[in-house]
C-alpha cells in the first residue's frame, strides 16, 4: 500500500478557516473520495492555528502516483488552498507499513466531532 499526505500550514490562514474547512469536508470532499477507485481510504487531520491535511492509502504505486501527479499540478487552486489562502506546504508520499483495526472497528464519517 502506498501513501500520500498533503499538508497546509494555518500560520497565516483566516480566523475561523478551522469550521471552514471541517464545513467543506463534510458538505463536498468526504463524498468526493468515498469509493474513489485506486483509493483504500482518506483521513483528514486537522490541528487548529496549525496545521490542516489529507492522508491518502492507495491500493497500489500507480493509483497513488497518478492521483499525485493530477492533484501536484493543481494544487494551489485546489479548494483547500482557496479556504486556507495558501498552497500546501507539503505534498509527500510514503509506503505504509501495517494497518490495524481497532475493536471499535472502522466507522466513515463525513464530519469526525
Amino acid at each position: 500500500m502506498r501513501g500520500l499526505t498533503v499538508r497546509w500550514s494555518l500560520a497565516d490562514a483566516p480566523e475561523g478557516v478551522e469550521d471552514d474547512l471541517k464545513s467543506y469536508v463534510a458538505d463536498t470532499s468526504h463524498a468526493r473520495f468515498t469509493d474513489q477507485e485506486g483509493l483504500s481510504f482518506k483521513v483528514w487531520r486537522l490541528r487548529a492555528g496549525e496545521w490542516f491535511e489529507g492522508c491518502y492509502v492507495f491500493a497500489d504505486d500507480a493509483s497513488r502516483a497518478a492521483f499525485q501527479q493530477q492533484f501536484t499540478a493543481v494544487a494551489a487552486e485546489s479548494p483547500g488552498s482557496q479556504i486556507i489562502g495558501s498552497a500546501p506546504i507539503l505534498i509527500e508520499e510514503c509506503e505504509i507499513g501495517a494497518i490495524a483495526e481497532g475493536a471499535a472497528g472502522f466507522v466513515t464519517a463525513a464530519r469526525g466531532e
